[in-house]
């Protein structure tokens, strides 16, 4: 009984070794894309410059904005006042990168107008 059960693990690994190394060999195989994209960069295009835009708004909003920059420094001088150092500099942190997040989504805005204006004037093109 013991060796069917070491013959039955040896056979279950075996097999499952023969998967693992077939899987990536099969995705490889027909990962190359065919063309940019362009079909579909213009289908999604309303629905990116909508999230864009939310997200500018809410970083640019007052204190009262949940997500904003202005509530999110709030919270810094808060715990600045409190003497919690420690939470001080974790919110920092976190003011620092949400900052970043400003010129990172302002040009993809700007870039996202420029594909507006080729989707438009190239509109056969990118359905091929």
């Amino acid at each position: 009984m013991r060796i069917d059960r070491a013959a039955a693990a040896v056979g279950a690994l075996a097999l499952a070794g023969a998967f693992l190394a077939a899987g990536p060999a099969q995705a490889a195989g027909g990962a190359a894309p065919k063309g940019d994209g362009a079909k579909a960069v213009c289908k999604r295009l309303p629905k990116t410059q909508e999230r864009i835009d939310k997200a500018l708004a809410r970083l640019n909003g007052d204190a009262t904005v949940a997500g904003s920059v202005a509530r999110l420094q709030q919270r810094v001088d808060n715990a600045r006042k409190e003497g919690h150092a420690e939470v001080e500099k974790y919110l920092n942190d976190r003011l620092t990168f949400r900052r970043g997040l400003l010129p990172t989504l302002q040009t993809r805005k700007a870039d996202l107008a420029a594909v507006t204006d080729w989707c438009a004037k190239n509109a056969p093109a990118a359905g091929k």
